[in-house]
Parts: structure tokens; C-alpha cells; sequence
């Protein structure tokens, strides 16, 4: 038992700091969830389009796919006997979509920004990452061979500072500038067009920057703020999520022909992993291309979002949001924890998100709409904030 001693100790301290975690089963009926027998309106999902939550589309998909061609698993590595040719349609589409640009896939989000980051970041790489970046790229960062800043959280003018300082360092080959468009905790988001203005100064510069809140979401066909702010073919790492709004699973990056193969030639977790199942690769590609005419379904959520980011103002929480994810920044732990036990009683399941995947005392509710949440029940929502 001394072995595991220390494991346990870690966990008395998490569960004394009210930061402790375990699973929860639970059921999902379209916008409702329901967990030890509650039914609660879905509040925490990052189906943003709500199609995950679609029955017939499911059924339409399987209606045009043949079982005989249904491949639950790839059973290799693409670069081995796994390279189906849906996979092949997909980044033809992805391609298409996204002005030409090369497009290659990934088993997600996480999977895609631990394997690029390393994979064209060698010791005469600088890496400037926002404070703000997710996990997964600051372990993406951690495993290069590159030095690496963070700066200050969407501050561009300390962004440009940095580049002023080390950009003529003859040590430095290149500099990757890595970002979020929509940062998933404090739904806020970077001023793209902005980033796009510093980048064109500096020669050395490359942008690499994750859609994965923004696609499905933002643009006029749904392909994220790059498309929004029409800058698609100037972010050499367009990286984002398909287990988002786009109710699948897996990565993608639209990037030079060049990159893409280089990647295919150096990157490990790519290289190794056994590639996704063909069923879902199709089935992403059927979402991805309907996913690009809910025009309506983006307007909706874009208004309720703008509705809720100022009735949790007007309540006297700070929350810095401009999108679809509204933090409720309570502060200690243990009061957010009380506070989304409160609002689960009254029908809401809201989750709290607490340190360290947020700083110490700035735990929050975290409420994450998508475009079949209703105006009338963000109304009965905050009547118990």
C-alpha cells in the first residue's frame, strides 16, 4: 500500500481544494440529459449545431451506405493498408471547401496538436503561444525540440513586441505563432485580422491557429472565423475538431501541399496510430458538406449567445465572452461546484470548471449553447444565477 500512498494523498488534497473529478453516467435525449433519473436541459455539449442530437440524419446516412462498405475499423495506419478511400474524399472535400488548400486528417484534436507542433518545430523554432492555448498545444509545445513565449492572453501588441525582439535573432530559422480563434473557456476570441497584419511584417513568421470552437459555427458556410474574416490562405496551420460542431470525431489541418507531406513523412502519433474507423470518416465528410447550408441554425445561436453574454453581465458575474461558450466566473472552487449543483436541481446541467484547467480562483460555470437552445429557456436559466 506505500506505493500507493501518494496517489492517495494527491486525491484527499484535490477533493479538499474542491477541484476532484470522477465520471458520470448519464443518458441524452436530444437537448435533454439525464443523470440518476433527472432529466435536465443540456447545458454543457459541444454539439453547437445540435446535430449530433439528430435522429434522421443518422438514418439518412445509413440509408446511402452500404453495410458491405460499413468498416468499423481501419485496422492500420494509413500509410500500411488503412488508407481507405474515404478518407481520400474527405480531405478532397476539405480541399474544396477551404480554397484549395491540402487537407490531411487526424484521430483528433488533441492527437493533431501533439504530433504537429513537435513534427516542424525543430531547436531553431521559436514558438509564441497565447497564455490562453489548449492543453493539448502546450503539450504539443512541450514536446518540440523549440524554444517557446507565451504572451499575453489575445494581447497582439505584446505579440508584436516579442516578434521585434527575437525576429532577427540569427539563431531563429522560423517563428510559429500559435493561437485558438475561439478559446474554449472564456469564449472569447483573436482578432485574426489583426494576427494576419502582424504576420505580413515578418518574414520568418508562420500562424497556426485551432478552429476547432469556430468551425461548424462562425463563417458563412461554417468553415470558422478564418472564413469569417476571409484569411483562410493566410494561416499556414489551419487545425481544428470534427467532435465538436460537426458531430463526429477526429482532426484536420488545411496547410501547403508541402507541409502536408512533410508530416506524412515525420509525424509520429500520425505515422503509428491506427487511423480512424472508414465508418466515420464517411460519415464526417456527410455532415461537413450539410453542415455548410445551416446558415439559419448560425444566425440562431449567434443571437441567443449575445442574449445570455448580457444577462450574466447584468447579473454582476465577469464573464469575457463574444461567443457560444458563456463563462460564469465565480471564483473559489467549491462555490462553483455549489452553484452548478444548484442550477442541475433546477433543471439546468451546467458543469463548473475549476483549476488548473482555468487559474486558481477563477472557477466557473461554463455554459456551452447550441443552436436548439431557445431564448425562453436561457430566460428561465438566469432567474436562478
Amino acid at each position: 500500500m506505500s506505493l500507493l500512498e501518494h496517489y492517495a494523498v494527491q486525491l484527499d488534497q484535490l477533493k479538499q481544494q474542491g477541484n476532484y473529478r470522477q465520471f458520470t453516467e448519464n443518458r441524452q435525449h436530444g437537448q435533454y440529459i439525464e443523470i440518476a433519473g433527472q432529466q435536465m436541459l443540456n447545458l454543457s455539449s459541444n454539439d453547437y449545431l445540435g446535430l449530433a442530437a439528430e435522429v434522421s440524419l443518422r438514418e439518412q446516412f445509413f440509408a446511402q451506405y452500404p453495410v458491405a462498405e460499413c468498416y468499423l475499423t481501419s485496422s492500420s495506419s494509413r500509410l500500411l493498408t488503412g488508407n481507405f478511400p474515404e478518407y481520400a474524399d474527405l480531405e478532397h472535400s476539405l480541399s474544396q471547401a477551404f480554397a484549395g488548400r491540402a487537407a490531411l486528417l487526424f484521430n483528433s484534436g488533441y492527437h493533431m496538436n501533439v504530433g504537429i507542433l513537435p513534427a516542424v518545430a525543430d531547436s531553431k523554432t521559436l514558438i509564441l503561444a497565447d497564455k490562453l492555448v489548449h492543453a493539448s498545444m502546450i503539450d504539443g509545445i512541450r514536446l518540440s525540440a523549440a524554444k517557446y513565449v507565451r504572451y499575453r492572453h489575445n494581447d497582439l501588441q505584446h505579440l508584436q513586441s516579442l516578434l521585434e525582439k527575437y525576429h532577427d535573432d540569427a539563431e531563429i530559422d522560423r517563428i510559429i505563432v500559435v493561437t485558438e480563434s475561439i478559446f474554449s473557456m472564456d469564449g472569447d476570441e483573436t482578432d485574426l485580422t489583426a494576427l494576419v497584419a502582424i504576420k505580413r511584417q515578418f518574414a520568418k513568421v508562420m500562424l497556426y491557429v485551432d478552429e476547432a470552437h469556430a468551425i461548424g459555427v462562425r463563417g458563412e458556410r461554417g468553415l470558422g472565423c478564418a472564413e469569417q474574416h476571409q484569411c483562410i490562405e493566410e494561416i499556414d496551420f489551419l487545425v481544428g475538431t470534427f467532435g465538436k460542431a460537426i458531430a463526429s470525431v477526429g482532426g484536420y489541418l488545411l496547410c501547403d501541399p508541402i507541409i502536408k507531406a512533410y508530416l506524412i513523412n515525420s509525424m509520429r502519433p500520425l505515422i503509428f496510430s491506427t487511423a480512424l474507423p472508414p465508418v466515420n470518416i464517411a460519415w464526417t465528410k456527410f455532415i461537413f458538406e450539410h453542415m455548410q447550408g445551416l446558415t439559419a441554425e448560425r444566425q440562431h445561436l449567434a443571437q441567443t449567445s449575445h442574449y445570455l453574454q448580457q444577462q450574466v453581465l447584468a447579473r454582476g458575474y465577469d464573464s469575457p465572452s463574444t461567443t457560444h461558450i458563456v463563462p460564469i466566473v465565480i471564483g473559489a472552487s467549491d462555490q462553483a461546484v455549489a452553484k452548478a449543483k444548484d442550477l442541475q436541481q433546477h433543471g439546468f446541467y451546467v458543469m463548473p470548471v475549476r483549476p488548473p484547467t482555468v487559474p486558481k480562483n477563477a472557477a466557473r460555470l461554463r455554459v456551452s449553447l447550441t443552436a436548439h437552445t431557445q431564448q425562453d429557456a436561457l430566460e428561465a436559466l438566469v432567474q436562478w444565477l
